[in-house]
């Protein structure tokens, strides 16, 4: 008879305990401790056995190993592969997470049609959906892209990792996409699947698979109510790339972002649209989202933001309204609290703005979620239009941080913000004056340089009377 041990696992950081807690003493979560049943298995020789393979390891001189499988394989899907850093590395385990219904599935079935029409065999298994419903899926897509199913895309309904390994074995892939690996579940382990142990281990078997074969390997991960992946963080440690799909279910677009990346940046982010025909790629992201802006309208003001390399336009959304509670809320829409905290408290302490009987309201259009400081003179100016009634010049884009005694302070990646504002047929951008003169100079775009917060409102919005509170 196997031997068998009884521990508790903690659902939302992996802390193994003994005996059963209320609260994680690492994470500090209530209720989150569950018990697991674990199955010892008799340990292998470690001097006759290495994780990858049955073969003994040996240490190598770095100048007489090889680089094999270096290769990426290129995708006809751009955004993608930008985020992947240039396509899809042999022998990679990618793990890409989001929100029920935002896109995982279809998005990721697009990339297995392509790979397989273009690089051969890939196999797809469901562990949620039967090969029914994928089937149908699949037809709707490639009727609205007028293609033809590859030969070379295999489909399979299963759950249990050893008889998904014989697949693999049998089918040899070059890419297997595992939908989803809280499905997974290794017949070794007691616990239930989508548990910490059999996420974890099935991860590891996962991981042993692709750098031993040199398959390609993508899991579809949940996200719990929190926005974070489900399962233990050591997950995320385990594979090369984390990919989040972001946006919201009832809008188009939705923005892929890497927040891991062992073969390239994680600063890159790619934009697509849900449509008939699947995910689509946003070429132009500025373009679209500024497509349904109203021109001279008070409480809209436009941010150049960048995510990664690529700088992109957003409008950016403030609405100031009396307050008919005893507090005055802050509620921001894609841009941290805290800044809009900050900002709030600048444009009250240093302009004279009466906010402290108004609520405010700050939206990004599209459903981005901005990070950076450059955003803060734009947010700043969307604010500020909205309480005077002053709109802000339909043809000025703002860039620039704010420090706490109303100053601008200069950013990043200047040039590069400043000629996507004159490609979109913007003519002047309003910028910090510490920014150096080289990167200020560009033809046919009138720039803007002001050393305080005061300065910049007065010249990016209409001239007009103040509205009386």
């Amino acid at each position: 008879m196997p031997k068998t041990k009884t521990r508790f696992v903690c659902q939302q950081c992996g802390r193994v305990t003994l005996r059963m807690m209320g609260k994680c003493p690492q994470c500090g979560t209530f209720n989150s401790m569950v018990e697991e049943i674990v199955v010892e298995a008799p340990p292998l020789a470690a001097s006759h056995h290495n994780t990858f393979g049955g073969l003994r390891s040996a240490p190598k001189r770095l100048s007489e190993i090889e680089a094999e499988g270096s290769d990426r394989w290129p995708l006809p899907i751009a955004e993608f592969s930008r985020v992947l850093g240039g396509g899809v590395v042999p022998g990679s385990l990618v793990l890409v997470g989001g929100d029920p219904g935002i896109g995982k599935s279809t998005l990721l079935l697009q990339v297995a049609t392509l790979l397989a029409a273009t690089h051969g065999p890939v196999l797809y298994v469901s562990g949620e959906e039967s090969e029914r419903q994928i089937k149908m899926r699949a037809e709707r897509l490639q009727t609205e892209q007028g293609a033809a199913f590859p030969k070379d895309l295999y489909l399979v309904t299963e759950t249990n990792l050893d008889v998904i390994l014989e697949h693999i074995s049998a089918v040899k892939p070059r890419l297997a996409v595992i939908d989803s690996i809280q499905t997974v579940f290794l017949g070794a382990l007691s616990s239930a699947a989508g548990s910490v142990s059999q996420v974890r281990e099935s991860a590891v078997r996962l991981q042993g698979l692709a750098k031993s074969s040199g398959i390609a390997v993508f899991l579809i991960g949940h996200v719990t109510k929190e926005g974070t992946l489900a399962g233990p963080r050591v997950l995320e440690h385990i594979v090369d790339t984390v990919l989040q799909l972001e946006g919201d279910r009832y809008q188009s677009f939705r923005l892929l972002r890497a927040t891991k990346n062992r073969f390239g940046a994680t600063s890159e982010v790619g934009v697509f649209e849900m449509a008939g025909a699947g995910m689509l790629e946003v070429r132009n992201p500025s373009e679209a989202f500024l497509a349904e802006r109203l021109v001279n309208t008070a409480g809209s003001a436009i941010a150049v933001t960048m995510e990664g390399t690529r700088p992109i336009l957003v409008e950016i959304q403030g609405l100031t309204s009396v307050t008919t509670f005893g507090n005055p809320r802050r509620t921001p829409n894609g841009v941290d609290f805290n800044r809009l905290l900050l900002i709030t408290a600048v444009l009250t302490k240093r302009l004279g703005l009466k906010l402290g009987d108004q609520d405010v309201f700050v939206n990004v259009v599209g459903g981005l979620k901005i990070g950076e400081p450059a955003a803060d003179l734009a947010i700043a100016a969307a604010i500020a239009s909205s309480i005077l009634d002053r709109p802000a010049l339909a043809d000025c884009a703002l860039i620039g941080e704010i420090g706490l005694s109303g100053e601008l302070r200069a950013v990043s990646q200047l040039p590069q913000r400043l000629r996507e504002a004159k490609q979109l047929g913007f003519r002047r951008v309003i910028i910090p004056r510490a920014m150096r003169p080289a990167e200020t100079k560009l033809e046919g775009l009138e720039v803007i340089q002001a050393r305080s917060l005061r300065e910049a409102l007065e010249a990016a919005l209409k001239p007009g009377e103040k509205q009386q509170n």
